[in-house]
């Protein structure tokens, strides 16, 4: 049952992920936590998007900007270097808090303001995509923040998941390296490992054929606000 109930977990998640554009971490972080400690959930948050982004890569690579890829990619993952080494001194309370408050103050920004995008520019993409990196590797999810600048650039939808996966790629090996370097990961957890992988094979496909096929700004308002309540609880829990 335990098994079963992690697999079901991340491939909810893999699916929302998808079809939001915000990626799954977002939503497996602070749901994996109530299962184990967040530095291991941090480990297995970076195996599952290796898979996951090697998914969407496949799936996608047909729509792929390699431009766009460089761009974002290269300071995201110096940034993300910075951020996952960063974790290993900060005490595992106060990552909760943060993650909570970022979760909590990102939803209700972009519901004030449904329609905010970064303007296109290359200082834009660079910067944001390394905050993006940084947040990552810190906090183990940064993808969010780089949309609002990604989106700006009008990408058709499978282009825009697709490119977004390519970056994260390199992101989520480099953090995933720095975590099982530092003991965040924990062998018996090897188990798990193909529950990953299925989960996020069969998550993008099923995102793949909800894209489009529904109004994308109700399903985002949905999101923002199972986001918000999420990081709202988290930062609750440590109050009461």
């Amino acid at each position: 049952m335990h098994y079963f109930t992690f697999f079901m977990l991340a491939l909810a998640c893999e699916i929302l992920g998808t079809v939001a554009g915000f990626g799954s971490s977002v939503f497996f972080i602070p749901a994996a936590q109530f299962f184990y400690n967040i530095k291991l959930v941090l480990a297995i948050t970076s195996l599952f998007h290796i898979f996951s982004n090697t998914t969407k890569i496949i799936v996608f690579y047909k729509s792929l900007n390699v431009h766009l890829i460089l761009l974002y990619g290269l300071p995201s993952l110096l940034f993300t270097i910075l951020g996952a080494y960063l974790t290993i001194w900060v005490i595992d309370t106060y990552l909760d808090i943060v993650l909570g408050t970022f979760l909590f103050v990102f939803s209700i920004l972009l519901l004030l303001n449904p329609d905010y995008k970064l303007p296109a520019t290359y200082t834009n993409a660079i910067s944001s995509g390394s905050v993006a990196g940084f947040m990552a590797g810190f906090l183990g999810t940064g993808g969010a923040i780089r949309g609002l600048s990604l989106t700006a650039f009008q990408l058709e939808a499978n282009c825009y998941i697709g490119t977004s996966a390519a970056i994260d790629f390199g992101v989520d090996l480099s953090r995933f390296i720095i975590y099982y370097t530092s003991g965040f990961w924990d062998q018996e957890f090897i188990p798990f490992i193909p529950l990953l992988l299925i989960a996020s094979v069969v998550g993008t496909y099923i995102g793949k054929l909800i894209v489009g096929r529904y109004k994308q700004q109700t399903f985002r308002r949905i999101v923002l606000v199972v986001i918000g309540f999420t990081g709202f609880y988290m930062l609750l829990s440590y109050l009461i």
